[in-house]
């Protein structure tokens, strides 16, 4: 994935204190007996995967619920009681089963957008980092807390819901803004660079909606002072389209962070499903990264993201899975392969098509500018960082071999990694982790899943109390005319609120891009 030389028939690669120092046919004079050496023969090596968009928090939760739409589906992803406090033991646990399953399938580096419920605490950030560093992976988090109450996230709710459930929408926020910013200080001062450097801390408003003025501008401040990754969910669904209409004076959500001077090269604007070209050009300028998550996209019936007017901008891309809640596994591979492939139905033209060298370039030089690590990961090149893995040529993926990238993406790849090192540790090798025992973490996860039973099935229940008010808010929603269509098809946001096509022989207004 170095553009200047992208593929090496054979060569060695030499590694010393987890950084590529050498790169050749032959290095074998430089290596002692004293040193490790991995053969090679009849594999391909590749940077490790970057996963750019992960939530920790839902880790225990694959596969707990059917499709919902995001605001739905948050009602149980994040609900809001106090009783959805964990231990910091289980809280280790779970971020352990989501590592595990990335290492093993050559994911090197995450991007963890952690949020806390009720919020956060420091046994919690210890337990998610701990868990980071003992498994081996790469990993830089943000504490992702809103500080508003429920109401003023979201469009027309406060005036669908009964006088009983009024108090708990307009509740405060569990943890005021200088609580959150001291949390923030001690992730900084206890976590960020530890185990040499592998872990590293982020910043993280969950979405500009969910926050107020003044902790969204402190976040920005403590990102460029600290040159860290700023996590911001913009534009994922039609609802916040729907939000900068009716809440923000017309604006779009990008336009309200541009217009607080905010919009940055250090942002990762994730989702950026229902932005225009106004945005994009805003998004462009800035030098923002745009974090495409199209497995969640679809599991939560966001739309398409607009990939080749973002490209077209010069806009960088990375490829993120998003919590497994919303995606159910945790595979990079299948991310890629479906955003290749997801595209093809938004737009007639094939020419505008991603193709699979243009994917893997989201995956690894994307992944590596949202974490602002472009120098040191994403490539094998001399002096970046040892995250490499190891596939077997001699695999069904790969037997033919008639095109390497071609194949990575589309023949389902995974199945042939053996070998996943991050920072020159081989830490996943033959299907075996290395750093933690397996089967003693799948038994005790299943153990902690079995003994909160009883508080899963109550915060179920909370939840399906505000679903109907939730679905009103949905419906709501759909009647109002955004001027765009991100959905495929004939999709009519307006006929979908009253279950017959409104206009049944005419085309969408717009194309899904």
């Amino acid at each position: 994935m170095d553009p200047p030389q992208p593929e090496w028939a054979c060569a060695d690669i030499l590694i010393e204190n987890g950084v590529i120092t050498a790169i050749g046919p032959d290095l074998s004079d430089r290596v002692t007996d004293a040193d490790l050496r991995i053969d090679a023969s009849g594999h391909l090596v590749l940077p490790g995967l970057i996963n750019a968009h992960f939530h920790s928090p839902v880790n225990f939760l694959k596969g707990a619920l059917d499709s919902l739409p995001l605001e739905l589906f948050m009602l149980y992803e994040v609900p809001s009681t106090p009783e959805a406090a964990v231990p910091p033991r289980a809280a280790y646990i779970r971020t352990l089963l989501g590592a595990a399953e990335m290492l093993k399938l050559g994911v090197t580096s995450v991007q963890d957008d952690a949020f806390f419920l009720p919020a956060p605490t420091r046994d919690e950030i210890d337990a998610v980092m701990s868990a980071y560093r003992d498994i081996g992976i790469r990993a830089t988090v943000a504490l992702d807390q809103p500080n508003l109450p429920e109401a003023a996230k979201l469009p027309f709710l406060a005036d669908l819901v009964p006088p009983d459930l009024q108090r708990r929408l307009r509740a405060p926020a569990p943890m005021a803004t200088q609580d959150l910013l001291r949390h923030y200080d001690y992730l900084l001062e206890t976590w960020h660079g530890a185990a040499e450097g592998r872990l590293r801390a982020a910043v993280s408003c969950s979405a500009p909606q969910r926050v107020s003025t003044d902790y969204l501008t402190a976040l920005d401040a403590l990102s460029r002072r600290h040159d860290l990754p700023f996590y911001i969910h913009i534009l994922e669904t039609r609802l916040q389209r729907v939000f900068g209409e009716v809440c923000l004076d017309g604006r779009s959500l990008v336009r309200y962070v541009h217009d607080l001077g905010l919009l940055s090269d250090r942002m990762n604007v994730i989702h950026a499903v229902w932005i225009d070209d106004a945005d994009i050009a805003l998004i462009a300028t800035s030098g923002a990264q745009v974090i495409h998550n199209p497995i969640s996209n679809l599991r939560l019936g966001s739309g398409i993201m607009p990939f080749r007017r973002l490209a077209q901008a010069g806009v960088p891309i990375g490829l993120g899975s998003d919590e497994i809640i919303a995606d159910d596994a945790v595979n990079m591979w299948s991310v890629a392969k479906t955003a290749a492939l997801v595209h093809t139905i938004g737009d007639p033209d094939p020419d505008s098509w991603p193709v699979a060298g243009e994917i893997l370039r989201c995956l690894f030089a994307g992944g590596a500018a949202a974490m602002r690590q472009s120098d040191r990961l994403g490539k094998i090149a001399v002096g970046y960082q040892a995250d490499l893995v190891m596939l077997d040529l001699d695999s069904l993926p790969f037997t033919p071999l008639n095109d390497v990238a071609r194949q990575l993406i589309y023949c389902d790849a995974g199945r042939a990694v053996v070998m996943t090192m991050v920072a020159g540790q081989v830490v996943m090798q033959g299907g075996r982790l290395l750093t933690i025992d397996e089967a003693a973490l799948r038994s005790e996860a299943r153990a902690i899943m079995a003994t909160a039973t009883p508080q899963r099935d109550a915060l179920m229940r909370d939840a399906a109390e505000w679903l109907p008010h939730y679905r009103a808010m949905y419906r709501k929603m759909l009647t109002h005319d955004v001027g765009m269509n991100r959905w495929v098809g004939d999709a009519d946001p307006t006929a979908s609120r009253v279950g017959v096509p409104k206009h049944p022989s005419s085309p969408s207004r717009s194309s899904a891009a």
